[in-house]
């Protein structure tokens, strides 16, 4: 695509296709810039950047805080809310896209394994060092770290076996599938009764953790922060400028949780537009254009447009007779912010990949790297803003929960529900796997950072030290130029 230069019949060719997204970053390139590299890559660059922040956003303001008063409210350990909440919501868009990508007629493809386990190794490495180097050193419960991680490490040695075999069987597809279903089980047998306690015990945890770190802190470190006060009043009123197309769209489309932040407008807005957008989100089974009878017997409207005129309706009476905020924070507001929150940052996830591989594809990357290198960026970049941001907001032990709950879901679940279905398609027979020394690479480096994390924070007497995390980032980096050596040299 890049190296061809404008002409209108691929500019037509481009826009024919229907885009993967919101956005159709080919007919960007192609059509708006004319094949110019000079300067698609700048805007797909800014747009890039502008991806990356409205996910901050999302998850800092809106999924961090959801996911901490749905998990006080329901009275979830950190290691409940890691494996429900956190691994439905990083881990489901995921999931349902690979069982998707999956099962298509060809059997399962290369690349699709393939990007599970990098996925899988960038979570367990880049990102549980990103959390380490942010909020180390923290203590994590002994019993439920141990449990996580040595599960996953289970789960990826038997998936592992099952690949060196070249061959997989119903059953053992299924039994992936039944492996997280007692993962869950068990992490709320352990856990169950001492929810509560956990609850309880976190916020005075963060409060005297914050304070060490403010007594800690060099005068020195505070001198420079005053020398610099004005350049960060110039950057502060740059980054608002950017960030308040960003800030009002969400709060558009995502309900606030505290009664204290209440506002007509947007709690009308909100009843407006989230049954449009969730509506949306389930265009794939359900295309919003389908025609249903409405009102009307013998006209038949679009989906869409019932949606939109009966939310509408209720958000013009929410706004004439609702006169005063709520004096209680209402779990279902709560749980809605969860599902937006959710959903926008499974959006921005895919819309920044896609403006990736549309960077890959301008600058000729080969196929085999992007699937190695930017699909799995692409495909984890949500955990990555979502546990920095719990990491950030003083949740590190959920956070690092999640970084182990969630690719174990995107792998049993995910990964799963494809090959059953694979595997039920050729019943009794096995179906067979192609092997690649790449995906065997995949596999020794995730099983290589499970045992090392789980060795080493053993050894620090179950609290993360800041160093592993430059470790294991170190690791992971070390990964990324095999895999890219690999994939060049075998394609």
């Amino acid at each position: 695509m890049a190296s061809l230069p404008y002409t209108a019949a691929a500019c037509a060719s481009v826009r024919a296709d229907p885009a993967p997204g919101l956005l159709n970053y080919a007919a960007v390139h192609s059509c708006l810039l004319r094949a110019d590299r000079r300067l698609s890559l700048p805007v797909l660059a800014l747009l890039l950047l502008l991806h990356f922040r409205f996910l901050a956003v999302a998850a800092g303001a809106h999924f961090s805080p959801a996911v901490s008063r749905l998990a006080s409210r329901l009275r979830l350990s950190p290691s409940m809310a890691a494996v429900t909440l956190l691994a439905l919501g990083n881990g489901a868009p995921d999931a349902f896209a690979s069982a998707a990508a999956l099962r298509g007629e060809g059997g399962l493809p290369r690349a699709g394994l393939a990007a599970i386990l990098s996925a899988g190794a960038f979570v367990s490495a880049f990102v549980v060092g990103a959390v380490s180097l942010i909020a180390a050193p923290f203590a994590v419960p002994p019993a439920s770290f141990t449990r996580d991680v040595f599960l996953y490490l289970v789960a990826a040695s038997a998936l592992f076996y099952i690949y060196l075999s070249a061959e997989i069987f119903l059953w053992q597809a299924v039994g992936l599938v039944l492996f997280y279903v007692f993962f869950v089980g068990l992490v709320f047998y352990m856990d169950l009764g001492a929810a509560g306690k956990a609850v309880s015990s976190a916020e005075p945890e963060i409060a005297n953790g914050m304070s060490r770190g403010a007594m800690d802190l060099p005068v020195s470190v505070e001198h420079q922060k005053q020398r610099k006060a004005s350049l960060w009043t110039v950057l502060t009123k740059v980054t608002r400028v950017w960030d308040w197309p960003v800030t009002f769209l969400l709060k558009l489309t995502i309900p606030s949780t505290l009664p204290s932040e209440w506002n007509k407008f947007y709690v009308c807005a909100n009843i407006c537009l989230c049954p449009l957008i969730l509506l949306y989100s389930f265009s794939s089974f359900i295309p919003l254009d389908s025609r249903i009878v409405f009102l009307l017997p013998q006209i038949r409207f679009p989906l869409w447009s019932v949606v939109l005129l009966v939310s509408f309706c209720l958000a013009l009476s929410h706004f004439r007779f609702e006169k005063e905020s709520p004096e209680t924070e209402s779990i279902a507001s709560t749980l809605i912010s969860f599902v937006m929150s959710v959903f926008w940052i499974s959006t921005m996830a895919g819309e920044l990949l896609n403006c990736l591989a549309a960077i890959g594809v301008i600058m000729d990357l080969p196929p085999a790297i992007l699937g190695m290198t930017v699909l799995a960026w692409g495909n984890s970049v949500g955990d990555l803003v979502a546990d920095v941001a719990l990491a950030k907001n003083g949740q590190p032990t959920i956070a690092i929960a999640g970084c182990f709950a969630g690719p174990m879901f995107n792998m049993l679940v995910g990964l799963g529900t494809a090959l059953v279905m694979q595997t039920a398609g050729v019943y009794p027979k096995a179906f067979v796997l192609e092997f690649h020394v790449g995906i065997v690479v995949a596999f020794v480096f995730l099983l290589l950072s499970l045992m090392a994390t789980l060795l080493v924070v053993t050894w620090a007497r179950f609290r993360v030290p800041r160093f592993w995390g430059y470790c294991l980032m170190g690791l992971y980096i070390l990964f990324t130029i095999v895999s890219i050596a690999i994939a060049s040299s075998s394609g």
